[in-house]
Order: C-alpha cells, then sequence, then structure tokens
C-alpha cells in the first residue's frame, strides 16, 4: 500500500472515533429540537435536550476513558453551544423565555468568541479555561431551558421557579462574561 493511502485511512481513523459520531448526533439534533420547538411539540423537545444531554455525559466518558481527539475537542463544545443558543433564541420567539435573556446569552458567547478570534488576529495567544462561574453559568443556562421544555411540554405552571431562574441565569451570565473579560485584561 503507497504511504499516502495509509495516512488517510489513520486520519479518518481519528475522525471516525465513537465520541465524535455521538457528538456529531447531538450537533445533528440542533435542527430538530429547532423545529420541534417553532411547530409547538416542546414536550418532544424536552425529550430529545434530555437525550442531548445524556449523549454529552456519554461522549465525554467515552473521550475520557478511551482517549479524545482534536477533532473532538472541537465538535464537543461546538454542538453544546449550538443547541443552547439555538433553545434560548428558539424559546424567545414563541415566547416563552424573555428576549432580552436569549439576547444575553447570544451576546455573552459573541463576545467571548469574538474577544478570541480578535486576539488572534492581533497575534497574541489565547488559552481558554472554563471559570468556575462559567461552570455555574451553563448548569443554570441547560436547568432554565429543561424546567421551560418541561412545563411547556406537559402544560405546567410554575412562574416563581421560572422567575427566580431566569433572574439567576441572567445574574450568572453576565457575571461569567466579566469575569472573562476580566481575567483577558488582567493576563495581558
Amino acid at each position: 500500500m503507497p504511504d499516502g493511502t495509509q495516512v488517510s485511512r489513520s486520519a479518518s481513523g481519528m475522525l471516525l472515533t465513537l465520541p465524535n459520531v455521538v457528538t456529531f448526533g447531538r450537533l445533528c439534533a440542533v435542527p430538530l429540537a429547532f423545529w420541534l420547538i417553532i411547530d409547538r411539540h416542546p414536550a418532544y423537545a424536552f425529550f430529545l435536550f434530555v437525550a442531548a444531554g445524556v449523549s454529552d455525559a456519554i461522549d465525554g466518558w467515552m473521550a475520557r476513558r478511551w482517549g479524545g481527539s482534536m477533532l473532538g475537542a472541537v465538535l464537543d463544545p461546538v454542538a453544546d453551544k449550538a443547541l443552547l443558543v439555538t433553545m434560548y433564541v428558539t424559546l424567545a420567539v414563541v415566547h416563552e423565555l424573555p428576549d432580552w435573556l436569549a439576547i444575553l446569552v447570544v451576546f455573552r458567547d459573541l463576545m467571548i468568541v469574538g474577544g478570541v478570534l480578535l486576539l488572534g488576529v492581533l497575534g497574541q495567544p489565547v488559552t481558554i479555561r472554563p471559570l468556575r462561574i462559567s461552570k455555574l453559568n451553563t448548569v443554570l443556562q441547560i436547568l432554565l431551558v429543561a424546567v421551560t421544555l418541561l412545563l411547556a411540554g406537559f402544560k405546567l405552571s410554575m412562574p416563581l421557579v421560572t422567575l427566580a431562574l431566569t433572574w439567576i441565569v441572567a445574574a450568572t451570565t453576565l457575571a461569567s462574561g466579566a469575569a472573562y473579560v476580566w481575567v483577558t485584561v488582567r493576563g495581558r
């Protein structure tokens, strides 16, 4: 066999790992989740969202156990962010979450990605490490989406819980964005 064929097989083998397949499936679930919410099937969207969360835990476990890949290291957070941002925007469009909260969540993510890209263009090395406040914020954002889909999907009402979670997510989103800016500015 020519060497080029061996390299090609090796490279494709690294792309087609089981954790990457699971992560890619989660990424492919994003348009389905969007459609389920727009078409007013929040109960199905809830189960899909829960399945996506389970798949995230499974592919993470598999990557740690059997070794991850560079593709997986990039694809996993992209799939997570794509799903979460899509849920916030879509739930705001159907008036299940406030518009201002969806804007805040999306703006924070755009600010972080834009800052990384800008620093990269300026030739500044960028190392992003998840901050504790950011991890807490992600958990709370996921919880709010799950609760919102559960309540909408099963025609339940818990306005105080939803209101409290909304404001807690807003506060941690602001704190997380500010913390990333602070760490980046202080580190320069």
